[in-house]
Order: structure tokens, then sequence, then C-alpha cells
């Protein structure tokens, strides 16, 4: 199967801002000109400025681009399908022959539906659509910046399968946003690990609805180029109109989704499973491992025939949650046709009911590796639910321990319960604070003078968002006393890692490098796996939440300003010190707990750094 390009799924750059010097630009240059149909960087479409190109498909363009008017960086993504049409003039693009005029027209009315329907949304798991329009003989949509990395790269990277608590931390948002848009008649139709990207506060994006490739495709090419064997279920093959899909085909097309993450493979086709259907059920393939209820409802879902399906997202939840909907009415769906799927899988009809305030994290803010660079993971977000129980924001744990002498955990000090929002109604920065554990907005106890954790979300508000970092833990979380902690860092460029933990047991500490391992270089696009070999970290309690914050700096970085003493085999920051230092620094020139940066004698150099947050609970 040719799969569409990598571009028609995600939008996110190596380098989130125009080029920083000549080479650069001249490589961004180079690039932009590998395809004639690609405007000039620096071209102006409206109140955007093309800076950099994102990618170049068989059905549109997608730039990064700048928009003057609000000074922010976008996604800007022109419909240029290049096996129908072509740049004849300026910013004019053209189809190549009458013959292919009617086709070109149903992808345009179909790329302009899908961003009007999207542009209706508002849902942390849905792409937004900031304002699309037809000018030049096409059209464009402008979204925000994302940056991120798809789930397929994940699993690529993770040593095992990921948990159950982890898979449901995926899909329980991906379902709020598939409820979204099934109650307005719309369906996705095109789930799949590629089409699923993960942000820096681990939050999943249902991206590529792909309306005008799969028109164009329809019409154009072979079915299995369009579909994805393994995630489509069989209804998307058939050819015959009165065919239904609804919810089920996105709910079977999950499942897929989660049977791939659990076998490292996708399942069987549809259509040879219909014919004969050898598929190992997950009940028998991941038994032991996974909960009876859990892999018991992904089954119900990859059920060959579309009846023997969930028919709802409330009908899928209920299954999960162990308990069955007798009687749940099935969503509406509309025959799909080839005219119909430019307006009915896309759907015009406006959204009545109030939608979320939250903002989706876009433009340069992300702490996310790039797509296009091979993708490392994405920063761990507590391990969510369909509703967030209360979090505890205890002192973070000792965790550390030598091969020989675990390090002693001193007494846990007291802690704050802090209940922990919706997510679907919080702002990018009420996100930075849920992931480090605070919202004084529904705090039930006083907010305590000093707070290391105020110290990491400080850090990583003065990163640089151009130096894109992540994290992936092993695990979201770990036993107390049996498991070790373990994760992965990666960066697009090379520096100097610099990780900062706040324990359990409200211990503040710099993790690495330390006594032990003091090599603490990362090349650019390259992984770190830590712990190496000859240390490691062992759960020692109290339970709560091991909070962190990993630099990668341009140049090494000296923390001695702070107090910082060693302790075999980590340093730590004195509390005492540290509180001092908070109440006299100036959080918004420079935060001393970043370290200051170390120049040679001759030159200056710069301080800026990259910077991720993660978290990993520990559990009795």
């Amino acid at each position: 199967m040719s799969e569409p390009e990598e571009y028609e799924r995600t939008w996110v750059v190596r380098q989130p801002a125009a080029p920083s010097s000549p080479a650069a630009a001249a490589s961004a240059a180079a690039e932009a000109s590998v395809s004639s149909n690609a405007l000039p960087l620096g071209t102006h479409i409206g109140e955007f400025e093309l800076i950099n190109l994102v990618g170049i498909g068989g059905f549109g363009i997608v730039y990064l681009a700048h928009d003057l008017s609000l000074g922010r960086y976008v996604a800007l993504k022109e419909y240029m399908p290049s096996s129908l049409a072509e740049r004849v003039e300026g910013l004019t693009v053209a189809v190549k022959s009458a013959r292919l005029a009617e086709t070109f027209a149903i992808g345009l009315r179909s790329f302009v539906n899908e961003a009007r329907m999207l542009a209706q949304f508002d849902h942390r798991s849905l792409v937004k659509v900031y304002r699309f329009w037809e000018a030049n003989g096409t059209a464009y949509m402008v979204m925000p910046f994302y940056e991120g990395i798809t789930l397929r790269q994940a699993l690529q990277k993770m040593p095992e399968p990921p948990s159950e608590e982890w898979l449901r931390g995926l899909i329980d948002p991906l379902l709020d946003a598939l409820e979204v848009i099934h109650q307005e008649n719309c369906f996705h139709r095109d789930i799949a690990p590629d089409n699923i990207l993960l942000l820096a506060d681990g939050r999943p994006l249902l991206l590529d609805f792909g309306a005008a490739r799969r028109v164009i495709g329809d019409r154009t090419q072979a079915l299995t180029v369009i579909l994805k064997p393994g995630y489509a279920p069989l209804e998307q093959y058939a050819e015959d109109p009165h065919v239904k899909q609804g919810a089920w085909t996105d709910l079977y097309a999950l499942a897929a989704v989660v049977y791939n993450a659990i076998t490292r493979r996708p399942p069987m086709a549809s259509v040879a499973r219909s014919i004969n259907d050898t598929m190992v059920p997950l009940t028998q393939a991941a038994a032991g491992r996974y909960s009876k209820t859990f892999l018991q409802a992904m089954d119900r879902a990859l059920a060959v025939r579309p009846e023997d399906r969930p028919h709802s997202v409330a009908e899928f939840r209920a299954l999960l949650a162990g308990t069955e909907m007798p009687g749940t009415p099935e969503v509406t769906a509309l025959p799909v046709t080839e005219q119909q799927a430019a307006t009915t899988t896309v759907s015009q009809a406006p959204v009545e009911k109030k939608r979320s305030k939250a903002m989706l994290l876009a433009g340069v803010g992300g702490t996310l590796v790039a797509v296009a660079a091979g993708g490392a993971y994405y920063a761990l977000r507590p391990p969510p639910t369909a509703v967030s129980p209360p979090v505890t924001a205890a002192p973070s744990p000792a965790i550390i321990a030598t091969p020989a002498t675990p390090a002693t955990t001193p007494a846990a000090q007291p802690t704050a319960e802090i209940q922990t929002a919706d997510r679907k109604s919080l702002t990018e920065q009420q996100l930075v604070d849920m992931l480090l554990g605070k919202n004084g907005a529904t705090s039930t106890k006083a907010v305590k003078p000093f707070d290391p954790v105020d110290i990491l979300q400080e850090i990583y508000r003065h990163r640089d968002p151009e130096h894109v970092v992540a994290v992936v833990p092993e695990k979201a979380r770990v036993k107390i006393g049996q498991d070790k902690l373990r994760f992965r860092v990666s960066s697009h460029k090379p520096g100097y890692v610099y990780i900062l933990m706040v324990g359990t047991n409200g211990r503040f500490n710099l993790l690495f490098p330390n006594a032990i391992d003091a090599d603490n270089g990362i090349a650019g696009d390259g992984d770190l796996s830590l712990p190496r070999p000859g240390w490691a970290m062992t759960p020692d309690g109290p339970p709560g939440s091991n909070r962190f914050v990993v630099i990668v700096s341009d140049n090494r970085r000296d923390f001695s300003a702070t107090g910082l003493r060693k302790v075999n085999p980590f340093a730590e920051f004195p509390l005492e010190i540290a509180d001092r230092i908070a109440h006299e620094a100036n959080f918004a020139a420079t935060n001393p707990f970043a370290g200051k940066v170390i120049c040679p004698a001759s030159r200056a150099c710069s301080s800026s750094y990259g910077a991720a947050l993660f978290v990993i609970d520990e559990i009795i």
C-alpha cells in the first residue's frame, strides 16, 4: 500500500521559526525549490508570510507561516493536488485539463468543508482551524503550529507495549473528541497511529480528517491506496452507497490502534477477516497483562460486522466500564457516496452547544520533537482518566539508588490536596500547572510560601521554544521498592543535558549529571536513555508524584550559586537556601536554578536552552 505523505497527517517542522542564518535560509530555500508548486519562502498570502516549508504531498502543501497581524507562528495549508493542478502564475493554481476540473472542484469543496467543520469545534484533542478562505483558484486553512510526534513513532520507541493506564489515558480524550464530532453527524474515517499526534502535555490530538484526499483518491486511485488495511473496517471497503458508516466505523479504527499498541502489529485486514477470520482476539493475545473488561471492549469494537460493535461512544465507554447499555440507539449515519464524502463526512451544521474555552497548545510554545526529524517522545502527563481524580501534590520521591546501596529516604513532608480540574477546560498555563501538580484556584489548603515545584515550572517557562526537547518515561507509574525509573530524553539540537527533580519526599535534586555518570552530552536529533549502566533509580516512597524538568543547554551550566551540595550520587539543592534564592530572584529576567552558562574566556556564548517537563508516579 502506498501511504499518504507524512505531512498529510501532521504539521510540524524542525525549526519553528524563521531561518536563523544565511545557511539555514539557503537550506530552506533549496527545500522549497524541490517542487515548482511550492511557493517561495517570503511569499505573502494575506497577512501571512511563509517562512518555512513543512511538507509537500500529493494533495497539498503545508507551510510554517508568520501571522503578521497577531505576531504568532501558524501552519498554513494550501489545497494543491499535484495530479490535478499546477502553479501557473504567482499564487494562482489552475487545473491541468478540463477533464480533471470536476474532480478538482469536488476535492476543493471537501477541503473547505473540512476546514469549516474543524473551525466549529473547540476540543483539546481536535485540530483547531483559525480561519479558511478560497482565493487564487484554490483554498487555504490556517491552524495552530502543532509540535509533537505521532503515536506510531512513540510506539516504535517504547521498549515494551504500553500499560492499560497509559492506553486509557490515550483513548479517553480521543473518545471525548469523537463524541463531539459524532453528535454533529461527522465521522473521521481515518483513525490510525499516524493520525494521532502526542503533544508535550501528553495530550493526543486527532489529525487529518483528510476528506479532500479521500474524495480525490476515490475518483483516481485504487481503494486500498486510500484506506489503511488493518484500521479500516469492512464497511469502508464497500462501494455500495447504501452501506452505512458511522460511530462504529471510528470505534473500530480506534480499537485497531489499541490492538497495534498491545500486539506490536495492526489487526488483520477486515476484508480478509470477512472471509476467514484468523485474527487472535486481545482477550487471548494479551490475557493477564490487561484487565479482562478492557480487552473485551476492544474485541467488541473490532467485530467484523458493524452490527456487532458498539454503536456510540457512550456504548463503548459502558463496555470499558464493564457494563452494558441495552437498547442504545444507533447514531444516525448517512450512506457515503462520492459527492456526500465532501459534505456529510465533514458537516457544515452549526454547532450549538457551548464549546470548551481551552487553548490548544500551538504556536511555538510546545516542548516536543519534530516529526520531520524522526521524532522522539512526548512529555508524560499524570495518567488521566475520564474524570480526573484528586491529585496529591505530595513532596516528590526519593527514588535514587546506586547499584550497591539504595538511598535512604527522609521522612515525608506534609502535602496539599489539590483537586484536578477537568482537562477539557484547561488553558495551556493551567496544563503546565497541572503537570506540576499545582492548581491554587482549587487548593483546599493554604499555599506554602516556597515550593520547589514552582522552580521547575519557572525553568520550563524560560526555555527557548525553538529548541524542542521531549522525554518519555518507560513507565508512568512505578511500584515502590519493585520497579525501576527509566526514561529517554530527545533533543533536536545538540547540547548538554541537566535533569532536576522534586521527589515525593520533598527533596530537590540535580539528578543528572551525577557522581556516577557525568557524561551529559546529547547529539542533535539524538536520544539519551537514562539511567545508563552503572546507576539506577528505585522508587523508595512515599507514594506520590516525582516531578522532573529536563534542560538541554547549548553550553555547559554551573549550579554552584544555588548552594548545590553533593550527596552521593546526586547533588541536592538545600531547601532553606533555595527558599531564600527563590524570594530574591527576579524570575522575569532569569532563573538561577537553571544554572549559569559557562562560556569560554575568549568569547560570549549562548545561554539558551530547551526544556521539557515530565512526571512519574510512585504507587504501592
